[in-house]
């Protein structure tokens, strides 16, 4: 995609764009940050920074192209000219386009006001609401390989400015917060009481942690790692709007305090894996959270959640059809399960009563039998092979080898298969079917036996393979 300055685009981007802000004093005017947070080693960049005016209906480039990953955008209350980014950068390169960026003619022109090295970018970015002049930001120094993620270092570091984000002060090491190597960090401010913070910090000893003085102490009140596993794909904290001992932390589930960060809840919308939530300045019942499988509104709380089956959120890795009159079409969704529908109906219109969850699971490729629509095989990250029957709801584990991967580097494992594996029936012979690890394997009984038949066709680096090797480089001081 080519990024034309000036040009109008609709709605609808062909890249992740994850950094949503609306403007307070102006509801028509959105902010919306390109790239994922969220650093998986498929993770998608954008192109920079886009501006709607007309509240989402028509978009215009708003520069910062080569950003990468912008992690969170920041619009001043009354004056929506006035913007923050905090931007990633490459994650796969040092690169000098990092940092928190500022705005103040609504995004026409950037100017970096935070930078601390060429591996190390702004990851979170906080403004007091009732003083916009103070914010806080967190850097994170972190890279990414197709097969490693290194998490912390020097560059990983808390900010603070007094004056709009002309001079900041770093307040990672004031008393109270954790020694040693620091990772990714999510830091927010309550909007009652302007003195306390709220962070999470990635490190040996890290956990949740609490300021009554603006950033000038801390104490830790919580270090349950339900609240800090996985940290990378995580990591954000949130303050009521109307409770100062009140703070969510997002996480699998997400977590409520409602004492001061001592004490959390676990608690889930109706999907998994939550990174972000609004809350309501004036109502704090009123909230929206956003996870893997979409966004969900609570009017109570989070007693209970309206539904993510009414928007198109689904992330699929591929579609393929069989040979069925109406034909039907499959496809594996990220996060969630395979599916099948019909391309048409005898009715009034596809619904969601014509979708029905198929073999396999999130990362799977999907393979027809040609001999029999009804019988389909899937995959699923860790080797996975599923088999199931459409005509009797049967299903049955036709994995290659029996093995369970969790918790196991590659260098492991009896045979190395990807996070999404091929799986193909011969154009030659219907009955043969094929799969792929770092060795080819084929079946032609369903999936009852399998048959290896080509020595390991890649590198074998065992460098590239070891989860202690790759967990060493994250949490080892410098």
């Amino acid at each position: 995609m080519v990024v034309t300055p000036g040009k109008i685009y609709p709605m609808g981007f062909r890249r992740e764009y994850r950094a949503v802000t609306v403007a307070e004093s102006d509801p028509n005017i959105i902010y919306v940050g390109g790239g994922e947070k969220t650093v998986r080693g498929n993770v998608s960049y954008g192109y920079g920074m886009f501006k709607s005016t007309d509240a989402g209906k028509t978009w215009e480039p708003k520069g910062l192209e080569d950003s990468r990953f912008i992690s969170r955008v920041r619009v001043h209350p009354t004056n929506p000219d006035i913007v923050y980014a905090a931007v990633m950068g490459d994650l796969f390169k040092p690169t000098p386009e990092r940092g928190v960026y500022k705005s103040t003619n609504g995004g026409d022109t950037w100017e970096r006001v935070l930078f601390v090295d060429e591996k190390s970018g702004a990851v979170d970015l906080i403004l007091d609401p009732k003083n916009p002049e103070v914010m806080y930001a967190t850097s994170w120094q972190v890279q990414r390989t197709p097969y490693s993620l290194e998490s912390g270092g020097p560059g990983s570091k808390m900010f603070k400015s007094t004056d709009g984000g002309k001079n900041w002060t770093e307040i990672s090491r004031n008393p109270g917060l954790p020694k040693g190597l620091l990772g990714i960090m999510g830091i927010t401010v309550s909007p009652v009481n302007s003195n306390r913070l709220y962070a999470i910090i990635e490190n040996l000893d890290g956990g949740v942690f609490v300021s009554n003085d603006a950033g000038a102490t801390w104490e830790k009140t919580n270090d349950d790692r339900n609240l800090r596993q996985r940290a990378w794909y995580y990591t954000r904290i949130y303050a009521d709007t109307q409770d100062e001992n009140t703070v969510y932390v997002m996480n699998v589930s997400y977590h409520k305090s409602t004492d001061g960060g001592k004490t959390f809840k676990g608690a889930n919308a109706p999907h998994g894996d939550h990174h972000d939530l609004w809350i309501d300045p004036v109502d704090p019942k009123r909230m929206i959270i956003a996870d893997d499988g979409g966004a969900q509104v609570t009017f109570d709380g989070g007693t209970s959640w309206s539904t993510y089956m009414n928007q198109p959120t689904a992330q699929f890795y591929r579609v393929t059809t069989d040979d069925h009159f109406p034909y039907r079409i499959y496809g594996a969704q990220q996060d969630n399960s395979t599916m099948r529908i019909s391309h048409r109906n005898d009715g009034f219109g596809i619904t969601e009563d014509d979708w029905e969850v198929s073999a396999g699971s999130e990362s799977g490729w999907l393979a027809v039998d040609p001999t029999n629509n009804d019988i389909v095989y899937g995959g699923n990250y860790g080797g996975l092979l599923q088999m199931k029957n459409h005509a009797t709801g049967a299903r049955r584990n036709v994995n290659v080898y029996p093995d369970n991967p969790m918790g196991h580097g590659a260098e492991d494992m009896k045979y190395r298969f990807q996070w999404n594996f091929p799986i193909f029936f011969s154009h030659h012979d219907p009955k043969v079917l094929y799969t792929t690890s770092d060795r080819f394997h084929r079946s032609t009984n369903g999936g009852q036996s399998w048959e290896t038949f080509s020595p390991d066709l890649t590198r074998d680096a065992k460098d590239k393979q070891g989860l202690l090797e790759v967990l060493s480089r994250r949490t080892t001081p410098r």
